[in-house]
């Protein structure tokens, strides 16, 4: 078990590393004149032609086990994935991105209410320190004491990202171990492409593409580079390690680790839009890296209380009575 949960905390720090990039990236595009419809589509549906052969070799001789799970893939394509970005980018659209990005990363508190009022167990002093101590640290490195201005509609979106950043994490600690992530990720991204699709022919979700080249690091790239790091390292790679994550860790460390996202993010900003982090923002990171460490060892400790616990329970073993 420990090394289990370490290797999902090495997975989880990987997968936030890669979502990290995805904005970086998707604002070289946006400059030169895409709609951020249009960026979340290619995202998502380059991702489903990607993976779409891996995860028929994967089912290979297990469709039973697709058609045991197709509802539970469904949902997560439609909302962990699919409607998720629809609301974040509809909220970036009304108000700023810090707010934005804020309001979308309050999913580790939704998890942490969830949990409370499903199990009727308050969280723990240190889970709540924890995140306290993260959301804190959220702040600082969003630096919202900039110019911020919050649109009551744009608000209702950012909380509606939440709530599908909450629907992730939950989903991918609760998938069956026979259903694998290659396939959980990999059929999510079909829904989710196809709902794109769908919202896109309706003039919900506008997509207008530029084929013009991109600056990244000071130097100029053919559009088709920021494409191949969205899809593969910002969606495919993410989205897989991000569910192996969720199942070694829990939905609520997961979620927390997951706000490391941010400091990767600036620092992607830092190395490619040469957008340079200030000490308040490197003051945030260190916060969310200690609200995450307060909300793992609470978590350790309680799996370690319960595994006493249940020892404790068990009946003594009856001594077998010696021969004479």
């Amino acid at each position: 078990m420990p090394q289990r949960s370490a290797a999902g905390l090495w997975i989880a720090l990987l997968s936030a590393a890669t979502f990290g990039v995805s904005g970086p990236f998707a604002k070289s595009l946006l400059e030169i004149g895409w709609s951020p419809g249009a960026a979340v589509g290619i995202r998502i549906g380059g991702a489903a032609v990607v993976l779409l052969v891996p995860v028929l070799i994967a089912l290979r001789g297990r469709w039973s086990t697709l058609r045991r799970h197709s509802l539970t893939i469904v949902i997560y394509g439609m909302t962990a994935i699919a409607l998720c970005q629809l609301f974040y980018f509809n909220a970036v659209a009304r108000m700023s991105v810090g707010v934005s990005l804020l309001l979308e990363y309050l999913a580790p508190v939704l998890i942490v209410g969830f949990l409370w009022a499903r199990s009727r167990r308050p969280p723990r002093i240190p889970t709540i320190i924890g995140s306290l101590t993260a959301i804190a640290g959220l702040l600082l490195v969003l630096d919202l004491a900039g110019d911020t201005r919050l649109d009551p509609v744009g608000v209702l979106f950012g909380l509606g990202a939440a709530v599908c950043l909450m629907v992730f994490f939950l989903m991918s600690a609760r998938v069956d171990e026979s259903l694998p992530p290659l396939v959980m990720a990999g059929g999510g991204m079909i829904v989710a492409a196809l709902t794109i699709g769908v919202l896109g022919l309706t003039n919900l979700m506008p997509i207008h593409v530029v084929l013009a080249d991109v600056t990244l690091a000071g130097s100029t790239y053919s559009w088709l580079v920021p494409v191949a790091v969205l899809v593969l390292v910002a969606t495919v790679a993410a989205y897989v390690t991000g569910i192996l994550a969720a199942q070694r860790l829990g939905s609520k460390v997961a979620s927390f680790v997951a706000l490391t996202e941010v400091m990767f993010a600036v620092l992607a900003a830092w190395l490619i839009l040469g957008e340079l982090p200030g000490v308040v923002q490197l003051l945030g990171g260190v916060l969310i890296v200690a609200g995450v460490v307060c909300v793992r060892i609470d978590e350790l400790r309680t799996r370690d209380g319960e595994l006493v616990h249940d020892a404790l329970d068990q009946p003594n073993p009856v001594e077998p009575v010696p021969r004479p």
